[in-house]
């Protein structure tokens, strides 16, 4: 069940920061108010994930697939480019989530 929650937490975080650049700095309603509740529901999930799962591996997983997520919604639907540095750092960052999961004793899983 943690990591149900943390994934639901990661979910609504993207959904969240997606309608964030809708909000156009928080001048359209509907995205604004989607914004509030996705981050309000990733805060929510991410407290439950933390009953089992240590706060700073949580942390890192949340913010490391957020990363990516974001950066995926970035790419094929704002169509924002990324250069080679950026790819290979978020392949980076992937690689450290990856290692965590399957080689971390502080992990349970």
């Amino acid at each position: 069940m943690p990591y149900l929650f943390l994934f639901l937490a990661i979910i609504s975080e993207v959904i969240g920061t997606t309608a964030l650049n809708a909000s156009q700095q928080f001048t359209r309603l509907v995205p604004s108010l989607i914004t509030v509740a996705g981050y309000g529901l990733a805060f929510y999930f991410f407290s439950f994930s933390l009953k089992a799962i240590p706060m700073g591996v949580a942390y890192a997983i949340w913010g490391g697939v957020g990363i990516v997520l974001v950066t995926l919604i970035g790419f094929f639907y704002l169509k924002q480019r990324l250069d080679l540095p950026a790819l290979a750092g978020i392949g980076l960052i992937v690689l450290g989530v990856l290692v965590m999961q399957l080689f971390s004793k502080t992990i349970s899983h």
